[in-house]
């Protein structure tokens, strides 16, 4: 499920900018299919935020997961065992390999100098990889990558067919600085992954 969420990152991307963005990358962001069907929603710039995930951008597609989006300040404030939960965003940026589909180049630029210094608690509640037809069983947390080579070459190569070049975004983003890294994050680079655990309760006294 890991290099799912390559492609379904970028596509997360696209429902988030809205929010997260200036007022001219909101104008910019694009038309995108799935989010269509929700008939209300709210916007508002905040110091948090989140994004719906799907497993494509087309009509009909299956919403299989959320993303909550902090900030470094507010990412900073959590418990030791509250930051294991939650992923950086700088490599993600700086590779390419997340974009926002349908939005001008420039208007993609900064909204990613916003996002790179954000963390994120992914959870996928379907496994469409594996081949359910259903949300079976119980959410899984997702980890974004954190250095080159960790994605699978022809995963990367069919992200690139979709949206784009992610080296030509690389080039363009070299001069959006990285930022420092709050070593709470990306917990499972230390061997320390962690996941939900099912278990049978007693409901009686």
């Amino acid at each position: 499920m890991k290099t799912l969420s390559l492609l379904l990152a970028s596509l997360c991307i696209a429902a988030a900018a809205v929010a997260q963005s200036s007022e001219k990358t909101k104008s910019a962001a694009p038309n995108f299919p799935p989010i269509a069907d929700i008939h209300a929603h709210v916007c508002g710039i905040h110091f948090y935020n989140g994004c719906v995930i799907y497993d494509s951008d087309k009509p009909g597609a299956r919403l299989i997961g959320i993303e909550y989006i902090v900030s470094a300040k507010i990412f900073e404030s959590l418990p030791a065992e509250e930051k294991k939960l939650w992923h950086s965003h700088n490599y993600e940026v700086k590779s390419g390999v997340l974009t926002a589909p349908g939005m001008p180049d420039a208007a993609e630029k900064d909204f990613m100098k916003v996002l790179i210094g954000t963390y994120g608690k992914t959870w996928h509640t379907w496994q469409v990889d594996r081949g359910d037809k259903l949300p079976l069983g119980i959410p899984q947390l997702m980890m974004g990558f954190t250095a080159h080579g960790q994605a699978k070459a022809k995963i990367v190569a069919e992200r690139d067919k979709l949206y784009g070049s992610s080296d030509a975004k690389k080039a363009a983003r070299a001069d959006i600085p990285d930022v420092k890294l709050d070593p709470g994050a990306d917990a499972w680079q230390k061997g320390a992954a962690v996941q939900l655990d099912l278990k049978t309760v007693s409901t009686t006294k």
